[in-house]
């Protein structure tokens, strides 16, 4: 599995109206903790479905984009922070150290 880099707002239209799950990961390139789950969650990917997108944010290059992400899929600004969109809806949102692929793929049972 691949991150898909998170550049354009055209992108967040496409997740919007995707059918199935999608996955955004916001993360601050200058921030340990934000590192650190980062890592964790690559570790552990393998154990998503195949056909799940995940993207990534660099939000520090790309602030405006991690603002529309807050607005168009209604969520508190959080970094490191992970969200899943089903069907153009955030349906599960996690941040920090609460961020796993275990709890991630649960959501999507």
């Amino acid at each position: 599995m691949n991150w898909i880099a998170l550049t354009a707002e055209e992108q967040l239209h496409e997740i919007k109206k995707h059918q199935g799950f999608s996955i955004i990961f916001k993360h601050s390139t200058r921030c340990s903790i934000s590192l650190f789950a980062k890592k964790r969650f690559e570790s552990d990917w393998l154990e998503l479905p195949e056909n799940t997108s995940v993207y990534y944010l660099d939000l520090l290059t790309y602030r405006p984009i991690s603002a529309m992400i807050a607005e168009m899929f209604q969520v508190h600004h959080e970094s490191p922070q992970l969200l899943l969109i089903k069907e153009g809806e955030c349906i599960y949102e996690s941040s920090h150290g609460e961020i796993s692929v275990e709890d991630t793929v649960e959501q999507m049972i």
